[in-house]
């Protein structure tokens, strides 16, 4: 059975010579007890079906080393987290309408409610978890950031370039700007990005708070796309004074009209309106309003800020669908994107952006469901760190040997077609593309039969005789024997 497809075309050279490039990029990442680390990459990728325990890696064929290497090499190695950012950086990333870069931003926790002795633990919104469809808890874990790469249509391939661990004492906002101004600056250095080139999209969900990040990301060459609550209170921009008639007394007027989302009694007239048909979703309805910003106040994120407070203009956007797959009732979505000039291109571009940040949940789901990132029970949040960059740097792979993948489908399961391939059908044939691909972990030593010489190998260097009852010294032994005179 051979998962590589036969015919040899240029795009296939190219991501062969990429995944071997990646490889070899990603063995010099790994500073200390880099041959297991690497080795315990390849069996993530070529282990049967979903990981179920991290010491049962070991018995795949690629794990050529004990289970006491393996959790040594977890728990004491060393990657080099920046050099294997930059890696992913330069690899070939997904692009969408036509050739503009889309970052999707989400939190993922590593739940760990029964190890109260781990370090730099905090409570993780969990959804789900109770007995209503809809009930949340807060239990304690390590949450993750991860920031991936989206591509266009009906996928659930995404290229993840970064992940940070959110501590206990971190500000949501300041990290996730931060955390973005790293992987922009990043894009710009690897010339994925270029003076002239379309804002770079970057999509979040109802928690982050996408007006501040706006604010503070302001010098980026980004364009923010946020989902806000449905009982927000939106303002509009000021109306300019009047030139032919006396100015009205007092100080100008800072905003609006006020808009209540709940309220559509209170929405102004829309600047664009637009009506889309969908494969998934029906129609789909999107009405925008133009220079709408927030009310701020100085508590919360904005207690410290000096000064007058900021406006934060920007296009609201509201999205209603005829239904959810599966003929369920859709509730209609609210979106704020931080351009103030949206066309109907412009806005329908949005909430497809949008729609297609789910593709990053698909990704986490198979980082936990069949990768086990959330598996091993980790004590030390280094070794947590650590273990997730080596699902990163696993899932690159599978997306850099998509191209080379055959469908090595069940009997029972659906064929499909090169380009609809998942990474769960690329994983379970890269035991193939791994042999044709460049290995560089080197064997592990040998132990036994040691210490000391194997059977048959002559003495190279004959032991010393001593006589009973003497006490002699190396140098006097090295001398001819005399005579013993007594």
């Amino acid at each position: 059975m051979n998962s590589v497809a036969r015919g040899e075309g240029a795009d296939q050279g190219l991501a062969a010579m990429e995944l071997d490039r990646f490889r070899g990029e990603l063995f010099g990442c790994l500073d200390r007890r880099a041959d297991e680390l690497f080795e315990l990459v390849e069996a993530l990728l070529c282990v049967e079906g979903p990981v179920h325990s991290l010491v049962g890696l070991c018995l795949a064929p690629e794990h050529r080393r004990g289970h006491g290497a393996l959790y040594d090499a977890v728990n004491s190695g060393r990657i080099n987290a920046g050099r294997l950012r930059e890696t992913l950086i330069g690899l070939p990333l997904p692009r969408m309408f036509g050739g503009r870069i889309v970052l999707a931003v989400d939190v993922s926790p590593w739940l760990r409610p029964d190890a109260p002795t781990c370090s730099e633990r905090l409570f993780c919104h969990v959804y789900g978890r109770g007995r209503a469809r809809d009930a949340d808890q807060r239990l304690p874990g390590w949450p993750y950031q991860l920031v991936a790469a989206l591509e266009s249509g009906a996928t659930s391939w995404t290229a993840v370039l970064d992940a940070v661990r959110l501590g206990p004492t971190d500000d949501a906002t300041a990290v996730t700007a931060a955390q973005l101004r790293a992987v922009v600056g990043r894009l710009q250095r690897a010339g994925q990005w270029q003076v002239g080139d379309p804002a770079i999209l970057v999509v979040l969900d109802s928690g982050y708070d996408v007006c501040r990040l706006a604010f503070v990301l302001a010098d980026l060459p980004i364009q923010l796309i946020g989902r806000i609550r449905a009982d927000r209170v939106m303002l509009a921009s000021a109306p300019p004074r009047p030139v032919d008639r006396p100015r009205p007394l007092g100080r100008p007027r800072r905003h609006g009209a006020v808009m209540v989302l709940a309220d559509p009694g209170t929405w102004p007239a829309p600047c664009t309106t637009a009506v889309t048909d969908t494969t998934r979703y029906g129609q789909a309805r999107t009405t925008a309003w133009e220079q709408m910003h927030p009310r701020l106040a100085h508590r919360g994120a904005w207690a410290e800020h000096e000064g007058r407070l900021p406006i934060l203009p920007g296009t609201l956007i509201r999205l209603q669908v005829e239904h959810l797959p599966g003929q369920r009732t859709a509730k209609p979505i609210w979106l704020w994107t931080s351009t103030t000039e949206a066309d109907t291109g412009e806005v329908i571009g949005c909430w497809q952006a949008y729609l297609r940040r789910f593709d990053l949940e698909h990704t986490i789901r198979l980082f936990k469901q069949t990768l086990g990132w959330t598996t091993p029970k980790i004590r030390s949040p280094a070794a947590a760190d650590r273990w997730t960059w080596l699902i990163i740097a696993a899932h690159t792979q599978l997306r850099l040997g998509r191209p080379l993948a055959r469908d090595l489908r069940r009997p029972w399961e659906r064929p499909l077609s090169p380009e609809r391939l998942t990474p769960a059908r690329v994983r379970r044939g890269f035991r193939y593309l791994r042999a044709k691909s460049t290995q560089p972990a080197g064997a592990p030593k040998p132990t036994h039969p040691g210490p000391g010489r194997p059977p048959g190998t002559p003495n190279r260097h004959p032991a010393i005789r001593y006589d009973v009852g003497k006490t002699v010294t190396r140098d006097t032994a090295n001398t001819s024997k005399r005579p013993h005179t007594g």
